[in-house]
């Protein structure tokens, strides 16, 4: 195999992103099994626990969801009594969502995921700080360049 090969698969982005984003997801598995999350949960209780009330359109933008992925996740979460879902009172096509008490409470349970996950994921804060600025970087541009591929 040529080194230069543009078509190595041990070359693409792609497949390294796959490939950590798959792992990553593994290491948060069994840290937020005793809270009774699943990653797409724990997302959108990070989201109320910086700011709630807020609508469901704010939370499915801010995590990058389209509104039909995020109503599932916010449904089992109120299932579970985290939070409630209302129609706003200025605009009843806004769905509001609010932290109850127990969505409150978990996040105290929940201050010590990131330091278990770094500690799991055995790489020192400042790379995977690094890390996180170089993909936000990618994200930013990605999010805000309209469709550049032909169809």
């Amino acid at each position: 195999m040529d080194v230069a090969d543009p078509l190595a698969l041990d070359r693409q982005v792609c497949f390294a992103l796959a490939v950590t984003n798959r792992a990553v997801l593994g290491v948060y598995r069994p840290v937020l099994e005793p809270l009774g999350l699943t990653h797409p949960q724990y997302l959108v209780m990070l989201a109320l626990w910086e700011r709630s009330p807020r609508s469901a359109g704010d939370i499915a933008r801010t995590l990058c969801l389209d509104p039909a992925s995020a109503t599932p996740l916010l449904k089992r979460l109120e299932t579970r009594g985290l939070l409630t879902r209302r129609r706003s009172e200025d605009d009843e096509r806004r769905l509001v969502v609010e932290l109850t008490a127990a969505g409150h409470d978990l996040r105290a349970e929940a201050e010590g995921v990131p330091a278990r996950v770094i500690d799991a994921l055995g790489v020192d804060v400042e790379d995977l700080e690094r890390l996180h600025a170089a993909l936000s970087v990618i994200n930013r541009h990605v999010n805000s360049v309209p469709e550049r591929i032909d169809q």
